[in-house]
């Protein structure tokens, strides 16, 4: 819901709009010519690793992730679970120095209870010629039911990244999201919501913090004031360039 007023108890919803990890195509050309779904690459070794340490980097934030939704493809949801894993990795004393020295997640002792895990088809890639247990939340919905039409345009696919940010936001005003997905999607976050914006880089495991303050009332009932994108460019992979009006 957009807007409004009336008096009620304020709060503020952060939603953090990050790109997977690298991908091995991208690292190995030949991997595709021997590959059973070569639309849809895993992360390399290195992709792993740098998702599970931008999930170490994630825990201090300053607030704390509810939820996590994920696009289907492989490379997000590999990303996704080094994240979550990172999220949830239990240690002792809630001294998170003991995390920040495992350099994987292979011994991390998770406590799933910690983030909702579910898959949102509205996420996903693009869909045209250019371009985890315990924790997983089976009662949402995905926002789009199935994936969207082959062929489809950019401009198209830009304006469902920011429908879908807008739609998951209002389905949750009351978490703190993260939500896992590809470049365009951290590109159109960015554009959508900051004012004359134009992106020109996003790297692996870029990510786009957007804020707003939501308004609640007795009735249950909640207003909001729009997005405010608060990623400075080249501060956390995503660069990018207001452009001056004339």
């Amino acid at each position: 819901m957009g807007g409004g007023g009336g008096e009620g108890e304020g709060r503020v919803q952060n939603v953090l709009v990050m790109r997977h990890g690298d991908r091995i195509d991208h690292l190995e050309p030949l991997w595709v010519a021997h590959a059973s779904r070569p639309w849809d690459p895993p992360l390399a070794e290195g992709g792993l690793i740098r998702a599970w340490t931008t999930g170490k980097r994630l825990r201090g934030v300053g607030f704390p992730i509810h939820r996590v939704l994920v696009s289907p493809f492989l490379r997000c949801l590999e990303t996704a679970t080094e994240v979550i894993r990172a999220l949830c990795c239990v240690v002792v004393d809630d001294d998170d120095t003991r995390l920040l020295a495992m350099g994987t997640s292979q011994d991390a002792v998770l406590d799933p209870s910690r983030v909702k895990v579910s898959i949102e088809f509205g996420l996903c890639e693009m869909l045209n010629s250019q371009a985890i247990a315990g924790t997983l939340d089976h009662s949402a919905e995905s926002i789009y039911k199935e994936l969207p039409q082959w062929e489809e345009y950019l401009l198209e696919a830009r304006k469902r990244y920011t429908s879908v940010i807008q739609a998951l936001s209002d389905k949750y005003p009351n978490e703190n999201l993260l939500l896992v997905s590809h470049g365009e999607a951290i590109g159109a976050s960015v554009a959508s919501f900051q004012e004359d914006a134009m992106v020109f880089e996003v790297e692996y495991c870029a990510c786009c913090h957007l804020q707003r303050n939501i308004l609640s009332n007795s009735s249950q009932a909640f207003s909001t004031e729009n997005f405010r994108v608060l990623t400075e460019s080249g501060q956390t992979g995503v660069s990018y360039s207001i452009t001056p009006e004339f």
